[in-house]
């Protein structure tokens, strides 16, 4: 079972009726960290009661990790021998089980999952569930749960958009030497294909990836064990940590795997941020040659949205949303910047804005990579509709070349043309494609070498996800992500 990311969050994740309704009653009630106001209770808790849904596995993984770490410390008598630890990750492993089937509560009182799952344990195992926060804070512990998730949604994108990639090639390489007319301030320009079109936006979600691949290695730090931000004074061992959640190696420094949070999640929806142009610009392309009068491409009528009052309408709303969605995860990565630029060093709760911008504006790239994959593979070309789009003056560039080719200087070759536009005639624009034959052009395109690359693609995404997997099985003792649910 290969499972990149949890990033489809409840339907109801801002629907906060029944979390308000549950503080109106706790008055005066008591949590894990003290009495609070009720009134500042919901202010602070915001929207983590519903959001850390998405993080509740991660959390369990987090303290499974933290607990075989506390087994291992030199201390007499130990903080947990191996049955003690063996017991608390079965019932880790149990409040996953739980939250899968829908069974796990995160409370107003419990405020965020991290106390929750600390409730949790404790009501079940006494004792050992009140020592498993030893030598660590939220602030460690929020930081980690987000690099956890963020592992297997970095990897989701990567596979996804290595997917897409490879869609666009195999519509390159279907009208490889197709004509299409090359567009420069949407004007006709030269002779181009509809291969060179396709494999344009592969190939830029391939250099995509590369940026997503770097998001992948600055989250792949483990933070845990810097504690509140300035460690702890027990001989806690933080590359076994590391080590036990397949991630490359600490974050060194205490201090700055606290500053690192949000600017971590900034990294990754800033590399996002280009997988999202990338598709806005196909969008863009796709709207724009769907349109009767250009008919380059059409969409089966599944794959379009028709009027309330127009019968005839089929209109392109998948690639519209693509558009507009763009500019939605520009704005997440906008959010999280804003809130970090005034921070000063430390641990601040400011942080807590970052985690709904960075949760919203990964499902949205995964989303619109899913959906891009769906409809693009049903693209239908009509080539004589792009054999009308061809003018004697989109070969004009060739003609001056040709003059050039025959000992003319370049600028005079290009006067010669362009005072006789009027007076040109049409070539065979196949001839004019298969004439240019040098690397990434209409008769060299390496379609071949591109493809490669996106198979390298699914394969890193596949493989470090299969490790992380792995490691994560042998830290519970139980196969992950099936958990035998």
């Amino acid at each position: 079972m290969r499972t990149y990311g949890t990033s489809g969050m409840d339907a109801d994740r801002f629907a906060k009726d029944a979390f308000s309704e549950e503080i109106s009653k706790m008055a005066g009630e008591k949590t894990l960290v003290g009495s609070i106001h009720p009134d500042v209770l919901a202010f602070t808790a915001g929207d983590d009661t519903v959001l850390d849904r998405v993080l509740v596995e991660a959390d369990c993984i987090g303290s499974a990790a933290h607990v075989t770490m506390l087994s291992a410390l030199p201390l007499k008598p130990a903080l947990f021998n191996e049955d003690e630890r063996q017991r608390v990750i079965a019932e880790l492993v149990r409040i996953m089980q739980c939250h899968r089937r829908g069974e796990f509560e995160i409370t107003a009182a419990d405020q965020d999952v991290h106390l929750a799952v600390e409730r949790s344990l404790t009501s079940a195992v006494g004792e050992l569930g009140k020592r498993v926060h030893t030598a660590r804070s939220r602030n460690d512990q929020v930081a980690l749960d987000l690099r956890l998730y963020a592992k297997t949604e970095i990897l989701g994108m990567i596979n996804q958009a290595a997917t897409l990639a490879g869609v666009l090639l195999d519509l390159a390489q279907r009208h490889e030497r197709v004509p299409m007319v090359g567009r420069t301030h949407l004007q006709p320009a030269m002779p181009s294909s509809v291969g060179v079109w396709a494999s344009a936006y592969a190939e830029s979600l391939l250099d995509d990836i590369e940026l997503l691949q770097g998001a992948y290695v600055q989250n792949n730090r483990c933070p845990l064990g810097s504690a509140a931000g300035y460690g702890v004074p027990l001989p806690i061992d933080r590359a076994l940590a590391s080590r036990l959640l397949d991630f490359d190696r600490p974050v060194h420094n205490v201090m700055y795997a606290s500053n690192a949070r949000g600017k971590v999640e900034s990294v990754i929806l800033n590399a996002a941020i280009q997988v999202m142009l990338s598709c806005a610009r196909l969008a863009e392309d796709m709207v724009l040659f769907m349109m009767p009068e250009f008919g380059y491409f059409r969409l089966p009528s599944q794959y379009c949205t028709g009027s309330s009052i127009m019968p005839q309408k089929q209109n392109p709303d998948v690639f519209e949303l693509v558009r507009a969605r763009s500019a939605s995860v520009l704005s997440c990565a906008a959010r999280i910047t804003g809130v970090l630029k005034g921070l000063p060093g430390g641990y601040q709760r400011d942080l807590q804005e970052t985690k709904a911008p960075f949760m919203e504006g990964v499902r949205i790239t995964q989303e619109t990579l899913r959906v891009l994959t769906l409809v693009m593979a049903q693209v239908q070309v009509d080539p004589v509709a792009l054999s009308r789009g061809f003018s004697p003056g989109v070969f004009a560039t060739d003609r001056a070349l040709a003059l050039v080719a025959g000992g003319m200087p370049f600028r005079d070759a290009y006067d010669a043309v362009k005072s006789g536009l009027s007076a040109l005639e049409t070539m065979d624009a196949a001839d004019a494609i298969a004439a240019k034959t040098h690397e990434g052009t209409t008769a060299g395109l390496d379609l071949p070498g591109l493809q490669q690359r996106v198979a390298a693609a699914s394969g890193f995404a596949a493989d470090r996800l299969g490790q992380y997997h792995a490691a994560v099985s042998a830290l519970l003792g139980i196969a992950y992500p099936a958990l035998d649910v």
